[in-house]
């Protein structure tokens, strides 16, 4: 079997390499029913970071996380941008957004 995405056009690794150019913004749902929003590149890195206290201060005693949002972009900057516009939403409209992607 090739090694090969459908467009044959660069190999799988060559795929997975290139989502690591962009930045996540996410949100996890604490165990005390709180949210966390935060930038990364590597999703579950990130989450395991936060499962082993090697997260921010916020989640630390606070787990274990459900990802209960994601949104990808081009840079950090963006990522930045959409991280700063979420924590400043008020709790019904963030879950509104959070309802919005399930």
């Amino acid at each position: 079997m090739a090694n090969y995405n459908v467009s044959g056009l660069i190999t799988l690794a060559e795929l997975a390499n290139s989502n690591k150019n962009f930045w996540y913004v996410y949100i996890l749902k604490c165990s005390d029913d709180t949210y966390y929003t935060g930038i990364t590149k590597n999703i579950k890195r990130r989450i395991h970071e936060h499962e082993i206290n090697k997260g921010a201060k916020y989640t630390k005693g606070r787990g274990p996380f459900s990802l209960v949002y994601q949104y990808k972009c081009k840079d950090r900057k963006e990522a930045s941008q959409k991280e700063y516009a979420i924590k400043k939403l008020p709790l019904i409209k963030k879950e509104a957004l959070i309802a919005s992607t399930n």
